[in-house]
């Protein structure tokens, strides 16, 4: 279930930074999206955090489940900052696209 929280949360911070004028340009190379594109990812950015929260919380209680989501976060924003933003950022699109079926099948059979 980890790697679930860790590739929604990846995916969040994808979609956040696509809401930025400065990183969609990097991620993309395309010209800028609209305003309402933009709010569009943003929503989707904070939604997907509520919901990597909500799996750390129902997974592991609430006294280890916030604080796992702060390392699913803490983990997942070290591999775009730190891995693949500075090497590969046009792999991080697809990537959170990916990631989080990945971890959807391996939470599954895990059960």
């Amino acid at each position: 279930m980890m790697l679930l929280a860790i590739a929604v949360c990846f995916s969040s911070f994808t979609a956040l930074s696509l809401a930025m004028d400065k990183h969609q340009l990097d991620l993309h190379g395309k010209a800028a999206a609209t305003p309402a594109r933009m709010r569009l990812w943003r929503w989707l950015g904070w939604t997907l955090l509520a919901l990597g929260f909500g799996l750390c919380v129902w997974d592991h209680g609430w006294a280890a489940g916030p604080v796992l989501w702060l390392g699913a976060m803490t983990v997942s924003g070290m591999l775009i900052a730190f891995g693949l933003y500075p090497f590969r950022p046009r792999w991080i699109a697809p990537l959170a696209w990916v990631l989080p079926l990945v971890g959807l099948v391996v939470a599954v059979v895990a059960r």
